[in-house]
């Protein structure tokens, strides 16, 4: 025992019912091999354990990665034309959108800016292309967070909030959230109006078309006007969800 702590036992042992027993060195080294054997067991198992949340990390669903650029479309003129031609249709949907309220015009323009986005991505090349590629994507999310708004006329604040922050990094799961949302909203109004029904038969056949050919552009990339067929289910699906705001 160091001087130091002598004086200090000392002191306690004066007081009335204190007795200091020392430690000797054999416990101190028992306990410090006990700590040490503790971290390492510890910190062995996180090292065991990393192969393992890699693993299901780099499994993790499209929705949940970063955008990235896709190269394979567009390989040739006739393919970029087909894409460009199939993207105009959602222009005309945002011009011929109902704008009676200001939810309802952000979202006719939002569908404008899907077209424009859309048109400039699959004509453009080179290293500007993989930023279109984003700008692409966060608009159909814009357009898809406008619409579900536009129908309910008011989400819950911390969904905008979580909306807001995911918006630019995960746009994919933007898009699955809120037409979602739009998708239950339009079933359940459908039940109630009779005459919204064909228009929900269309657009149900439509999204599964659509979501059908969206899986099959990302399986099978190379595989010609794959992505074209898309533009067109999704156009008709855009088209029946304006018949929800008239």
């Amino acid at each position: 025992m160091s001087p130091n702590a002598l004086r200090h036992s000392k002191a306690l042992e004066s007081l009335h019912g204190v007795q200091v027993f020392p430690h000797s060195q054999s416990a101190l080294e028992e306990i410090n091999q006990q700590g040490d054997f503790q971290s390492s067991h510890d910190k062995s198992f996180i090292t065991a354990n990393q192969p393992l949340l890699m693993q299901v990390w780099q499994q993790r669903p499209a929705c949940l990665r970063p955008v990235r650029c896709c190269m394979q479309g567009d390989q040739n003129l006739v393919e970029t034309v087909a894409n460009v031609l199939t993207s105009l249709p959602f222009i005309a949907l945002g011009i011929q959108a109902p704008r009676r309220n200001f939810n309802t015009k952000l979202y006719a323009n939002s569908l404008i800016g899907v077209g424009v986005a859309s048109t400039l991505y699959h004509s453009s090349r080179g290293k500007l292309r993989k930023y279109l590629r984003w700008a692409d994507y966060t608009m159909i999310a814009t357009a898809t967070v406008c619409l579900s708004r536009a129908i309910r006329n008011e989400n819950p604040k911390l969904l905008m909030a979580a909306t807001a922050l995911l918006l630019p990094v995960q746009p994919l799961m933007v898009s699955a959230i809120h037409t979602g949302m739009m998708e239950v909203a339009f079933a359940k109004r459908a039940i109630k109006d009779p005459e919204l029904r064909k228009a929900h038969n269309v657009h149900k056949m439509s999204s599964l078309l659509g979501g059908a050919l969206f899986i099959a552009d990302d399986m099978f990339p190379g595989t010609p006007f794959l992505h074209s067929a898309w533009h067109l289910a999704a156009a008709v699906g855009a088209g029946t969800c304006n018949k929800l705001l008239e």
